[in-house]
């Protein structure tokens, strides 16, 4: 039977040859299932970039480009761009099989430090803070039509209402991913699904405006006028590449089927192509919704909306139908706090598998394969999120750095490259991509930083704040913290636990079906961070 990794990939540093079957308990260990086939991984893809902000606010681009033109060369060129890092990612998740995406790739070409910083910014700052905002933008469409207020300034009345679903919202999907990850992932399918029933019916209805003559904004005249909206076709190079940024912003989420690298039927056949299926597909969508908002609102409009969406329906539908495009951005956002909880709880498996997290989070139940503990912490971090205040101020000061991080993964291509050139690599991108990849995003970085010098230094400063914790931990002489130590290190098990994590089987007197009795230790056999070679 095969076992849980690919034939003729190296196992996982310390981690011994699996010989049971596809997530079986057998001697080879408790481990994820295999599960997510190519619609899936596709359903991944699609599912988690689609969100709320193509049909919220897609006017930033709009705002920094000063052009409607611009603009949607802008949105294509962003998923071009974006385009060429999943491709880069691809050659990096079939090269370092590992879960945990780009927190593993830069771990492991850049050493412990580095990926700490990067397992801190994601699991502590960048996912419960995004999961917190998307939760809340579902409970405000939800409501939307019990709130007499627009939807995008809600009833004050209702906030407690909206933290309190969105909080449901939280349980519900956290409580699904660890009952059955077939169950999440055919929720996800069914949102991407869902997600694009809703933004085909907006591309439709301005592809049939147009062939009705109402695309003003869209001829060339008015699409490139001397005197843009913002002032200017030509922005700047500072404007243009914050316009960038905005519009790669959109596209988050195109890396998240790395982080299920562990699960996915066929890497090195499904993760190249749900990528080549998804990204073309995801950009045309975008460039085709923001061409049909420009048929039935004018720049200024737009500027103005604070749900373009909702704006376009009420314009271009009538009152009959404009309750469908606040329920498009409801089952968008909750597919997409669906595909975060389902990321993120495995980048915590992934974090503590390694030795940089409490090895409690590497847990998974017998029965179900799914990281249960983890699963558990992701809820509640998102849970704190929600019950804070602005937290859409914290996203803003740690998504430029996010994105610059995405640089630091794609120069660990290239560093794996040059040190390890005989390492197996299933799919391999052309030297250029990675290359211009990063010449591009130091540009865009560069100018970001120039141009919001406060908002990205705030950024820094958060992603380099636990550096001194890690060195604490891990570095230096004499005796150290306990519990720094337990966070970066899981304890030594003893003889009899390391025959479990060999034979992971219930020992006597539990029943394998007793809930939170039946979680088994998912830790690397052998050698352990902190304990002697077994």
């Amino acid at each position: 039977m095969e076992g849980t990794r690919q034939r003729g990939v190296p196992p996982v540093k310390g981690e011994h040859p699996q010989k049971g079957g596809v997530g079986g308990d057998e001697e080879g260990g408790v481990a994820l299932k295999k599960e997510i086939g190519l619609l899936s991984a596709c359903g991944v893809i699609v599912g988690n970039i689609i969100g709320s902000g193509i049909f919220v606010s897609p006017r930033g681009v709009l705002e920094q480009t000063g052009s409607v033109g611009l603009s949607l060369l802008v949105w294509g060129g962003a998923g071009v761009v974006t385009a060429g890092g999943a491709l880069c990612y691809a050659e990096l998740g079939l090269a370092v099989p590992r879960p945990g995406g780009d927190y593993a790739y830069v771990m492991e070409a850049f050493g412990g430090l580095v990926g700490f910083l990067r397992l801190w910014l994601l699991v502590l700052v960048i996912f419960p803070t995004t999961q917190a905002v998307i939760a809340l933008t579902f409970a405000s469409y939800l409501l939307h039509p019990f709130s007499p207020a627009p939807c995008h300034s809600p009833d004050p009345a209702l906030d407690p209402a909206l933290r309190l679903l969105a909080a449901a919202c939280v349980v519900l999907l956290t409580g699904l991913n660890w009952a059955s990850v077939v169950g999440a992932t055919r929720l996800q399918d069914a949102c991407a699904a869902a997600k694009l029933g809703a933004i085909s019916l907006v591309i439709v209805t301005g592809l049939i405006r147009i062939a009705q003559g109402k695309h003003f904004w869209l001829a060339p005249p008015q699409a490139f006028p001397g005197e843009g909206v913002a002032g200017g076709v030509w922005p700047g190079a500072g404007p243009l590449a914050l316009a960038f940024l905005q519009g790669s912003f959109a596209y988050g989420g195109w890396n998240f089927l790395n982080y299920l690298t562990d699960e996915l039927i066929d890497p090195p056949r499904n993760l190249p192509r749900a990528i080549f299926i998804s990204l073309p597909l995801v950009t045309l969508v975008y460039v085709l919704a923001n061409v049909a908002y420009l048929t039935a609102m004018s720049p200024q409009e737009l500027l103005q909306s604070q749900a373009v969406a909702v704006t376009f329906g009420e314009k271009a539908l009538g009152r009959a139908l404009a309750w469908v495009m606040p329920l498009g951005v409801a089952l968008a956002t909750f597919g997409g706090v669906n595909g975060s909880l389902f990321t993120c709880s495995r980048l915590f498996y992934a974090g503590a598998r390694e030795g940089q997290l409490p090895a409690l989070l590497a847990m998974i139940h017998l029965e179900r394969r799914t990281p249960g503990p983890a699963l558990l912490v992701t809820c509640l971090s998102t849970l704190l999120m929600l019950g804070a205040g602005d937290v859409t101020a914290l996203v803003s000061y740690v998504g430029f750095v996010n994105h610059l991080w995405y640089g630091v993964a794609v120069a660990a291509l290239l560093v794996l490259r040059r040190r390890d050139p005989h390492r197996p690599r299933p799919f391999r991108v052309p030297t250029v991509l990675p290359v211009l990849y990063l010449l591009l995003w130091g540009w865009l970085g560069g100018a970001a930083l120039l141009r919001e010098p406060l908002l990205c230094g705030l950024g820094l400063g958060v992603s380099l704040l636990p550096a001194p914790l890690y060195l604490l931990a891990t570095r230096g002489k004499g005796p150290r913290p306990t519990a720094l130590r337990s966070a970066c290190e899981p304890p030594c098990p003893d003889a009899d636990v390391q025959h479990q994590l060999h034979h992971p089987v219930p020992p006597p007197g539990i029943h394998r079906h007793t809930g939170a009795a039946a979680l088994a230790l998912l830790a690397l056999p052998g050698h352990l961070p902190g304990c002697p070679p077994g």
